[in-house]
């Protein structure tokens, strides 16, 4: 091939090339809704990072009734990182739906700047739960689907000091969507498989309709308590276990106005078990699984 035979071959290339961007190319966002998403990602980020966020996860531990031992000891029911806690720091008793925590003598176990030695434990299902201090370590109790668990959370964990942040689709208007709620009467209960422990009970309000692309898609939101001021959304598309994370993500809306509210995909987020080993993550139920590729928000972790 000639030299002038290589140039009109490769100004061809970069022709195409070109062209194939200008296709693939976005419409300009406006600049007040880009700082809105830019500001919401850098807040989601600093929730992830902050001490006692997700990536501080070390241990989630389901109690059996009656006494669960706790320490060090990795031969303990709810065995703590090594070298975090004594190798027998005390127990933990689920009797009656109540989880009883005792420490061994000796053991600075505090609940805030209370030392605590015996006492019952107010667990997420009623409300802000008793945190526990162990040394660096903090413990709580919660209840998923019936079963109580410890949830143990460390700051020192490695997966939080070098966490590389996360990668996004680019911020796009069109999957800011108008939808239309159409409500259940009456409201009824769906049962979600979760990535740890047993099935959650949520309660469905009714499902949104919206359009994106031409596509005439729905979807249905939970409520995660009885006075939710938020739709919770957890749904799969086409992107999942490619682009996404495999198990799905999250949304959350606004409530309805006149039977209808915005969706925001470019707000569509990982659910922490795509962070973390130790997390209950409720699962997308199979109304929720859409065909369409949803391009805009998280990407899925490099680690998955």
């Amino acid at each position: 091939m000639d030299r002038s035979t290589r140039q009109r071959v490769i100004f061809c290339a970069l022709g195409s090339l070109l062209l194939f961007l200008g296709c693939k190319s976005r419409h300009p966002v406006n600049p007040e809704y880009q700082r809105e998403i830019e500001q919401w990602r850098s807040g989601r980020v600093e929730r992830l990072r902050a001490p006692e966020g997700w990536l501080s996860l070390a241990g989630l531990y389901w109690l059996k009734p009656g006494e669960n031992r706790f320490g060090s000891d990795p031969k303990l029911p709810v065995a703590l990182p090594t070298g975090t806690a004594p190798p027998n720091a005390g127990a933990f008793f689920l009797e009656n739906n109540r989880v009883r925590v005792k420490a061994e003598p000796g053991v600075e176990l505090k609940l805030g700047s209370e030392r605590v030695a015996e006492r019952e434990l107010k667990d997420d299902a009623q409300g802000a739960p008793d945190v526990l201090a162990l040394g660096r370590l903090r413990l709580q109790v919660i209840v998923r689907g019936g079963g109580y668990a410890i949830r143990v959370k460390d700051p020192e964990r490695p997966e939080r000091k070098t966490f590389r942040g996360i990668d996004y689709y680019p911020i796009d208007e069109k999957y800011r969507l108008r939808a239309r709620f159409v409500p259940y009467e009456p409201k009824h209960q769906i049962e979600l498989t979760s990535a740890q422990g047993p099935a959650q009970t949520m309660e469905v309000p009714g499902y949104v309709e919206f359009e994106l692309a031409g596509n005439k898609l729905r979807l249905e939101p939970a409520l995660e308590e009885k006075d939710a001021k938020e739709f919770f959304f957890i749904f799969r598309d086409a992107t999942s276990n490619q682009e996404t994370y495999g198990a799905g993500r999250y949304l959350y809306s606004e409530l309805p106005k006149s039977g209808e509210l915005t969706i925001d995909f470019n707000k569509a987020y990982n659910p922490p078990c795509a962070f973390t080993h130790f997390a209950t993550c409720p699962l997308p139920p199979k109304q929720n699984r859409l065909d369409v590729r949803i391009e805009a928000g998280e990407k899925k972790p490099s680690e998955h």
